[in-house]
């Protein structure tokens, strides 16, 4: 029996996550990011059943550790790529220091 559109899925999944590891391979942006995210996503389910401000607190908490592990590895945080290209600025998705070395695993 073959599944087609779980393969390609499955290769999507693959893609995605090589790319994230290309983007955070210094130690301390890939760790931060790993609070930060977490925090950000709890953040959208406090908006519904916490104070308002507590949920918008940990959205841009969690935004502002991930921000933070970008400009120490030195390359644009990802949901600002796409708004640079548009207008024409300037992108660095890989870090320079990283962009020529080995593959992530």
């Amino acid at each position: 029996m073959s599944f087609p559109i779980a393969r390609r899925l499955l290769a999507l999944a693959g893609r995605a996550r090589r790319n994230w590891l290309a983007r955070h391979r210094n130690a301390f942006n890939f760790w931060i990011h790993m609070i930060g995210i977490p925090l950000a996503l709890a953040g959208i389910l406090l908006l519904f059943v916490a104070e308002w401000y507590w949920g918008v607190g940990a959205i841009v908490t969690g935004y502002f550790l991930q921000w933070v592990g970008h400009r120490v590895e030195g390359n644009d945080v990802g949901e600002l790529i796409p708004l640079k290209r548009a207008l024409g600025l300037p992108v660095v998705s890989v870090a320079p220091q990283y962009a020529s070395g080995t593959p992530p695993r």
